[in-house]
């Protein structure tokens, strides 16, 4: 670990994913991973399945932030794209690789099942990439570059992100704390702002809520250093304690 700050992006493609009919699961996957390692996950795009949005999201998100992880696109079917496009993106070839064939293959064999000419697309990568193991299913993932390519099924997600984990640079942890405010995010607004700009090491972020009848607020404050985190919490609560008294005058 580092005290130096480490962010990330993911790319999640999928057609399915904008039409509503699948649920991505992968997003608070990765950022809880992500948070608890150390590293910022700070923004998410999700494209269709087309090669041109795809390399152009992945170039733009690639060349800003330290990791890249996709998601969706790397099965057997012709919509599974992610491969070409993120070959076309390093400017290389996308082919059947040698090791992930013979991986396959003896899968396949062992289960006594015909290693197809469309089973054989899971074992297509761009040229230099090195294999993601899959423990699920066998098709590895692959990885080149800052950009690491994985499954969309969930638990194919989450069995591949658990291996590359252990390779990754971290950097120091973004804490956290919150406070409960039983006020709606009008009354506090003006105070909140104050409070974050003398702690502008912090990052004060408010969540309303809306249950019986009645609004509050989810008061979250986040920094890298516990004594900036606390002096900032403490300031919170003080702040709810005083509306709340004023409240009641």
């Amino acid at each position: 670990m580092t005290d130096e700050v480490v962010t990330a992006a993911m790319l999640a493609i999928g057609d399915e994913l904008l039409s509503g009919r699948t649920k991505d699961k992968n997003i608070g996957h990765l950022a809880d991973i992500l948070t608890a390692i150390g590293i910022d996950l700070e923004e998410v795009r999700i494209v269709p399945d087309e090669e041109d949005r795809i390399v152009e999201a992945l170039n733009a998100l690639r060349e800003r932030y330290e990791y890249v992880f996709t998601s969706g696109g790397i099965g057997p079917t012709h919509d599974d794209i992610t491969a070409d496009a993120v070959a076309k993106a390093f400017d290389v070839p996308c082919e059947h690789d040698a090791a992930a064939m013979k991986l396959m293959g003896d899968n396949y064999a062992a289960r006594g099942m015909e290693f197809t000419e469309s089973r054989q697309r899971m074992a297509r990568m761009p040229r230099g990439s090195a294999h993601i193991a899959n423990p699920v299913s066998t098709a590895p993932g692959f990885h080149i570059g800052n950009v690491y390519v994985m499954a969309g099924v969930p638990s194919v997600f989450q069995a591949m992100l658990d291996n590359v984990i252990p390779t990754l640079r971290v950097g120091k942890k973004l804490l956290s704390r919150s406070v409960n405010c039983p006020f709606g995010e009008g009354a506090i607004a003006v105070p909140l702002r104050n409070i974050q700009a003398i702690h502008p090491d912090t990052i004060i972020g408010s969540y309303p809520k809306y249950e019986n009848g009645k609004f509050s607020t989810e008061l979250v404050i986040r920094a890298r250093e516990e004594e900036k985190l606390l002096a900032a919490e403490s300031a919170v609560k003080e702040m709810v304690a005083d509306i709340a008294t004023q409240s009641a005058q």
